[in-house]
């Protein structure tokens, strides 16, 4: 690992001045630590706010940002002002992303920086189509750095609870593709995960918006535990976090990575 962090850090070294999109997961908050340690000053962090973006996850940028002394800025990208993202179409990360780079780059002329990893780079990503536009460089993706591989730099630099953190996607990737996007699903998908999470403490909950049901995705161990009361707890859960809206059926299922991602070709 100390081959990695060398590299990454040679690799940061050689730029004039980054701007780092840091959205509170792993992968971007541990390239915002070792890219401010390693540049200092000439390093900024970029952190956009939505509807999308869990309260939680924002806080952490902003805790981070105090406690590290970065030079901070907190921004609205604009995305849900924009219909083409709001109907959710199987690219809308494009759409995504191409506000969040534009909105870094109307700020700032240091080259931006994403935390891609390589694992990311077998998945369809049509945000990196819209990192493509803004000249967006990848560093763990340049220097061959993996998920598991920033999880232990994390750990190294002392980072432990970024190091622990879950994967979690944005929000808005819960919500099937072709169902519009609302501001209010998202903050009861949240609701609910959190609450499930201090509930059961499992590996893995996604809370997934469907066209005719809401679908509580578990871990296998998590989900088969599950008493048969258990399971109806879970269920009231989801409907108390929706709210007047909660009328709609509550499913569990085994976690299926992307499964609220349907595209045309794949068969879903």
């Amino acid at each position: 690992m100390a081959d990695g962090m060398a590299a990454l850090v040679l690799w940061l070294r050689d730029l004039d001045s980054a701007a780092v999109a840091v959205s509170g997961g792993v992968d971007s908050m541990t390239l915002a630590v070792v890219a401010h340690r390693a540049r200092h000053a000439a390093a900024t962090m970029f952190h956009a706010v939505s509807p999308a973006v869990p309260p939680e996850a924002t806080e952490r940028v902003r805790r981070y940002a105090r406690n590290e002394g970065w030079d901070l800025q907190v921004f609205d990208a604009g995305e849900f002002g924009d219909t083409n993202y709001l109907s959710n179409p199987v690219n809308r990360c494009f759409h995504c992303k191409t506000h969040l780079y534009g909105a870094i780059a109307d700020r700032t002329s240091a080259t931006l920086l994403s935390g891609t990893n390589v694992d990311d780079l077998g998945d369809f990503r049509p945000g990196l189509a819209a990192a493509r536009t803004f000249d967006v460089r990848h560093p763990y993706v340049e220097v061959g750095i993996d998920k598991a591989a920033i999880r232990l730099i994390s750990s190294d630099l002392g980072l432990h609870d970024v190091a622990e953190l879950p994967a979690a996607p944005c929000l808005a990737s819960r919500v099937e593709t072709g169902i519009a996007i609302v501001p209010a699903d998202l903050t009861a998908v949240n609701r609910a995960e959190r609450e499930l999470d201090r509930l059961l403490r499992p590996e893995v909950v996604r809370c997934r918006l469907r066209a005719d049901r809401i679908v509580v995705e578990l871990d296998e161990p998590t989900l088969v535990a599950l008493s048969v009361a258990r399971r109806q707890e879970v269920r009231n859960v989801v409907r108390a976090a929706w709210g007047d809206h909660g009328d709609r059926p509550v499913a569990l299922a085994p976690y299926r990575r992307g499964s609220a991602f349907l595209r045309a070709d794949s068969g879903s």
